[in-house]
């Protein structure tokens, strides 16, 4: 599962010391690959046509690695990437439909800035958050609908609660992910957002999509007790280090517009400790009410 607080792509967790180590080279190979993929899309002062060029080319060497062909000529990533990554595709039989969508959510990111209502944005969680959950409970061979379910609401949550702590720098940037039916809702304007305009009506806003994000997280937030092992202790971690960055949110008012929340060392044992007390919920008794 993504976990949270990672340097660099944030939803994504490098290949632990509660990582199983034959998983670990899996887990590193598919870590770089979305890393280096999100440096394409985001780093340095490139053109978005030339980022978009350098994903279709980043594509067409994923897809050699898939299958064992030589690299496309002019190969960038094969060394960085790709020799570590297809063997493990190979290996595990990797989905490629979620690696690649990994690529189209980056790709999207370069063309869209806005969202009409939080059904386009799930749609884009759906790409950008989820396979990864996925990808890793495909390592785990846990395959059942309810688990995937559980991983893609754990996912979107992730996403979302990482979009709204980053409202002070996706703006300046141009990017809104709040969606615009939610922004009506409360009266707030595209361009007080991009101006990183702080206001009640906007921290009203926020509270309303972190409590959208929560409810998501609790969600998905049983597939814990699913996982065995050293999986289902890191994926707690990773359920209360998203829900930890939420309180931090509403401890600052929701002023994300102005300040950036993370998490730190003081925020590790009571993130242990709650994730210790995580319980299967009961059984609730027969006619008992939803």
């Amino acid at each position: 599962m993504p976990a949270v607080s990672i340097d660099h792509y944030e939803n994504f967790p490098v290949a632990s010391l509660l990582c199983p180590p034959a998983l670990r080279p899996a887990v590193a190979a598919i870590y770089h690959f979305a890393r280096t993929a999100d440096d394409l899309a985001d780093e340095g002062n490139a053109s978005s046509e030339q980022r978009l060029a350098d994903l279709r080319a980043y594509r067409a060497e994923l897809h050699a690695s898939a299958t064992g062909s030589p690299p496309p000529p002019g190969a960038r990533w094969q060394q960085r990437v790709f020799a570590a990554l297809g063997p493990q595709i190979r290996q595990h039989q990797l989905p490629l439909p979620l690696l690649e969508a990994l690529l189209d959510a980056f790709e999207q990111d370069l063309v869209k800035t806005r969202y009409e209502d939080r059904e386009e944005l799930l749609d884009y969680c759906r790409r950008s958050a989820n396979p990864v959950g996925r990808l890793l409970l495909h390592l785990y061979r846990v395959k059942d609908e309810t688990a995937l379910r559980r991983s893609d609401a754990i996912c979107s949550s992730l996403q979302l609660i990482n979009f709204w702590q980053d409202m002070s720098r996706d703006c300046p940037n141009g990017r809104i992910y709040a969606p615009r039916a939610d922004l009506r809702c409360h009266g707030v304007d595209e361009a007080a957002l991009l101006n990183c305009q702080d206001s009640q009506a906007a921290r009203a806003l926020l509270a309303e999509l972190c409590a959208w994000a929560e409810q998501l997280m609790l969600q998905g937030a049983p597939l814990v007790h699913q996982l065995p092992g050293r999986a289902g202790w890191e994926l707690r971690l990773v359920v209360q280090g998203g829900l930890r960055i939420l309180e931090r949110i509403r401890a600052m008012d929701f002023a994300t517009l102005t300040q950036r929340p993370a998490l730190g060392a003081q925020d590790l044992p009571p993130m242990a400790w709650r994730a210790l007390r995580m319980k299967p919920a009961l059984p609730q008794p027969s006619g008992a009410a939803p």
